[in-house]
């Protein structure tokens, strides 16, 4: 398994801060989820006139740019032109660099669909996404956030959307924390559609100040109750070796460590693991 962190956990980092440190740690590879004040880098000259420039400091530091998170809502039909111009915008950026890998989520209006309904809307949008030029070359991934943290709902949309370039992004603190999964069912699940990992850990701490509405609090990996070490034993053991993305979100959650500081422990801990 390879590794990188997203851009979320290091707001304040510019560019040049990014490739050097994320290089300097001994990341494999680095996900964008905005830069600085923009949340969508398809925006920002770095990736659009002066993305050659971008491409070679990428490859002078052996780094390599994994995934785009974009923003996405495929099972939300208000959302349609907003998603394929996103997804026009985002394609000729991620060929540029190499990525393999663009993030959607599933989202949708809850209060008015059910998830069957939802995952037509995904289904027709998906078909339309992957139909834009060169949308083929990548895998687009579906993260199990928002609606979409059950398994079993889950995989309502990879039935409906059955090309090879379609798959789970399994964020197996959500699943866990969130839906109230084991590891071992929502694999079962999502079978070997799983294509990207998310990985962070949390502690059920409501007294804390920090605490989220749900209780818990985000902690450093391994240090908290969320069986993710198992799961990516699991993943290991069903042959995974893609990216493990260390999702440390201190563009949400200020008072998180600095990344100076957890980046580094993120990847004491995942090589202690042995996989």
């Amino acid at each position: 398994m390879k590794t990188s962190f997203t851009t979320l956990g290091c707001p304040s980092w510019d560019l040049d801060t990014i490739i050097k440190q994320g290089s300097r740690m001994g990341f494999d590879g680095v996900d964008f989820r905005g830069l600085q004040d923009e949340i969508d880098v398809t925006q920002l000259p770095a990736f659009t006139t002066d993305i050659g420039t971008t491409r070679a400091k990428f490859a002078d530091a052996g780094l390599h740019v994994c995934g785009i998170s974009s923003s996405l809502k495929v099972c939300d039909a208000s959302m349609t032109a907003q998603n394929v111009a996103e997804a026009e915008r985002t394609i000729p950026v991620a060929a540029t660099l190499g990525c393999e890998t663009i993030r959607v989520f599933g989202g949708g209006d809850a209060a008015h669909h059910s998830h069957v309904e939802m995952a037509d809307i995904g289904q027709q949008t998906m078909l339309r996404v992957l139909d834009l030029p060169g949308a083929k070359q990548f895998r687009w991934v579906f993260e199990t956030h928002d609606h979409w943290m059950r398994s079993a709902d889950c995989r309502l949309l990879l039935e409906r959307v059955t090309a090879p370039e379609f798959g789970a992004l399994w964020d197996m603190g959500h699943t866990s924390r969130v839906g109230g999964e084991d590891p071992a069912d929502t694999l079962t699940a999502l079978g070997d559609r799983v294509y990207y990992l998310h990985v962070k850990d949390a502690i059920h701490d409501a007294s804390h100040e920090h605490a989220m509405d749900d209780g818990w609090r985000y902690v450093p990996p391994g240090t908290g109750q969320l069986p993710i070490a198992r799961a990516l034993q699991l993943l290991q053991a069903q042959g995974y070796d893609g990216y493990v993305m260390f999702e440390h979100e201190k563009r949400w959650h200020g008072e998180l460590e600095e990344p100076e500081e957890i980046f580094p422990r993120f990847l004491q801990w995942f090589r202690g693991l042995g996989l």
